[in-house]
């Protein structure tokens, strides 16, 4: 896994915010966030040329988040920076280091940075959390997905948050959330996603469902319990990989990168010009019309899962550069190899 001309190039559209950390008992800090950039971030330390469509301010907020995706090879897409403040998220930790947000921000592409949407073209899309669902730049990203999808596969993360979603809205979200599922090659929740959105419904019965409306592969994560993978014929269990942690702020994000990386790397994720984005999705497809995942797919897996842990082991969203993750020192768990159960 290198860089270099070779390396597919994404398209990230989606908040970049500072997460304001407060721990039970120690100093407040600030770390550049916001899901959507930690993936483009993990995907530029993973060699990927990588582009992020978003919306941060002119103060010092933005000037840490601008520094920061740059140091990574994330390109801004024009119009992304605006006179306006740059997004909170401040996250208080528990002493087992789990995160609960409260947010201010704002989220709308710029009529600039929604023209740059057209440039490219980008090999794979990626979006979700807060800019598939904090009006009015959640129907600006619906829009793009529909109209870039065309020539380039899409991956999708709702990694909802409830503090942003009163519960009277759930039901909206949920049709959002679906309809986005729809329109997706992989999509990857979280198990507190899908508790929030179908309380009365288990996940493996949600997942399941979801790898059946359209995308080929839909994989939860569980925390310390590492993932599943669910595709229309079956399921398979992600082992974790064993860290100390200190935090789990990105980890989720750095699954994310690291699945997405490795998928296209192994051609069943991209596109561009002409029959890219069908070649890929056919061939995503044909890996996933089995009751049995094959390796390329394992190993993709495998990989997302000791990103993750690698992002656990450092504060803040910090995800690993290609070198790292790739170290012996954390290749001794993988997939659970009699975890299979077809649906």
């Amino acid at each position: 896994m290198t860089g270099g001309p070779t390396a597919p190039r994404a398209l990230v559209i989606g908040e970049a915010l500072v997460d304001v950390i407060a721990g039970p008992d120690g100093p407040q800090r600030s770390h550049p966030g916001g899901s959507p950039a930690n993936v483009a971030l993990g995907l530029g330390r993973l060699g990927h040329p990588v582009r992020l469509a978003t919306r941060v301010g002119q103060d010092d907020f933005g000037q840490l988040l601008r520094d920061h995706l740059e140091r990574s090879g994330v390109e801004l897409s024009t119009g992304s920076v605006v006179d306006a403040p740059t997004s909170t998220a401040t996250a208080v930790l528990d002493t087992a280091g789990a995160a609960n947000y409260t947010f201010d921000i704002t989220w709308a592409l710029s009529e600039a940075a929604e023209e740059s949407l057209r440039d490219g073209p980008p090999a794979h899309v990626h979006t979700g959390s807060i800019a598939t669902a904090l009006s009015p730049g959640a129907d600006q990203v619906f829009r793009a997905l529909h109209t870039l999808r065309t020539s380039a596969t899409v991956s999708y993360d709702p990694n909802l948050r409830p503090a942003l979603l009163r519960s009277a809205e759930r039901e909206r979200e949920r049709e959002r959330v679906e309809q986005l599922v729809a329109v997706s090659d992989v999509v990857k929740a979280s198990e507190e996603d899908l508790a929030w959105l179908h309380p009365g419904e288990g996940v493996n019965e949600t997942a399941a469902r979801w790898a059946r409306s359209g995308p080929a592969l839909v994989v939860v994560t569980l925390g310390a319990d590492g993932a599943r993978a669910w595709w229309p014929h079956g399921r398979q269990d992600v082992a974790p990989v064993l860290v100390r942690v200190a935090d789990t702020v990105g980890a989720g994000d750095a699954f994310m990168a690291g699945l997405i990386s490795r998928l296209l790397y192994g051609g069943l994720l991209g596109g561009g010009p002409g029959a890219g984005a069908a070649t890929a999705r056919a061939a995503l497809r044909a890996a996933t019309d089995t009751d049995r995942l094959p390796a390329v797919l394992r190993d993709a897996l495998s990989v997302a899962a000791r990103a993750a842990a690698l992002t656990c082991a450092r504060e803040g969203a910090d995800p690993p550069t290609a070198s790292r993750l790739m170290a012996p020192a954390v290749l001794d768990h993988g997939l659970g190899s009699e975890a299979h159960q077809r649906e």
